[in-house]
């Protein structure tokens, strides 16, 4: 295939770009249409939303948590390892995904600036 590389100049990124951006977007809208129309959402749908905050709780916090470390030591003894662990218990015992973020938190502050300082 000849032509320019694809860089951020090509008209074809940005053709790409652009054609994702309005799938995304209309993706988005069809839902704020759907929902915006009917009264109650069916318990079919219900459901499954209840998984959607601590799925993205789990995105958000364990790439961060099974990261390779140099030792097996320094990853036992890990602040982020152990707030995560306390945090876990915490959203298993409550299943209240604000309570699990402040005790996560508190305790990875508490590990960070007290303990290992």
């Amino acid at each position: 295939m000849t032509g320019a590389p694809l860089g951020t100049g090509s008209p074809r990124v940005w053709v790409a770009i652009l054609l994702i951006g309005i799938a995304t977007y209309g993706f988005r809208l069809s839902f704020i249409h759907l929902f915006g129309r009917i009264d109650e959402v069916p318990a079919r749908v219900k459901r499954p939303l209840r998984y959607v905050p601590p799925a993205v709780l789990a995105a958000l916090v364990l790439p961060d948590l099974v990261t390779l470390r140099p030792s097996v030591a320094a990853t036992l003894l890990d602040e982020r390892l152990i707030a995560g662990a306390v945090a876990g218990v915490v959203a298993w015992r409550t299943e209240n995904v604000f309570a699990t973020i402040a005790v996560g938190m508190g305790v990875l502050w508490l590990f960070r600036f007290v303990v290992f300082a």
